[in-house]
């Protein structure tokens, strides 16, 4: 008997990535989401996850940062990878030691450059703007206890146009992350070691 390797996915806002990645793994031989998790009830994540028929978590910052409930309910679902789709919190200890570098998360730069605390999402790419830089991209690292410095595993770039405002080099970005971030995670699941 082959058993699927599992995918949690945290999200915290819309969850086009965390679509993107379903879709990917929906018929998937080797390996399926699990589960989506969130910090914010209102989240749409979760009803793209609901219309996949995928089981979610909401849990609050006390539930994360000082109880073990999230990192039990990892490991009892057999979690093999743990993905981060516009997840803007922390990753608490217990977890990265739960998950030592199968935890991933994608930004929407091309990192060192514009990462750190408070760079996430439109911040990123007004900074990218406001630069002047000629191009931008995505980075695909592992997740460590500082935002964003974690072991970088991709990176995709794209030009910076003249006229480019800030909604085309959020569309550009976003055309590469649904491209390549389920790609990385297959990747990635293909690489560990069956247990």
């Amino acid at each position: 008997m082959h058993l699927k390797k599992r995918i949690a996915i945290f999200a915290s806002g819309s969850g086009s990535n965390a679509q993107k990645i379903m879709e990917h793994f929906k018929n998937h031989n080797d390996a399926e989401v699990a589960i989506v998790l969130t910090n914010n009830p209102d989240a749409y994540v979760l009803q793209r996850a609901d219309n996949f028929e995928i089981p979610t978590h909401i849990f609050n910052r006390h539930e994360f940062y000082h109880t073990e409930t999230v990192v039990t309910l990892l490991k009892s679902l057999q979690v093999d990878i743990v993905v981060l789709a516009g997840f803007l919190w922390l990753i608490p200890e217990n977890l990265l030691k739960a998950f030592p570098n199968k935890i991933i998360n994608i930004h929407p730069a091309l990192l060192p450059k514009y990462g750190g605390k408070g760079m996430y999402g439109d911040f990123v790419h007004k900074s990218v703007l406001q630069n002047g830089e000629e191009e931008s991209g995505i980075t695909i690292h592992f997740v460590n206890e500082h935002f964003d410095e974690g072991e970088i595993i991709h990176q995709s770039r794209f030009r910076i146009e003249k006229g480019d405002d800030l909604e085309m080099i959020k569309f550009k970005g976003q055309q590469l992350e649904h491209l390549h971030y389920p790609k990385i995670i297959e990747q990635l699941l293909k690489k560990m070691k069956s247990i």
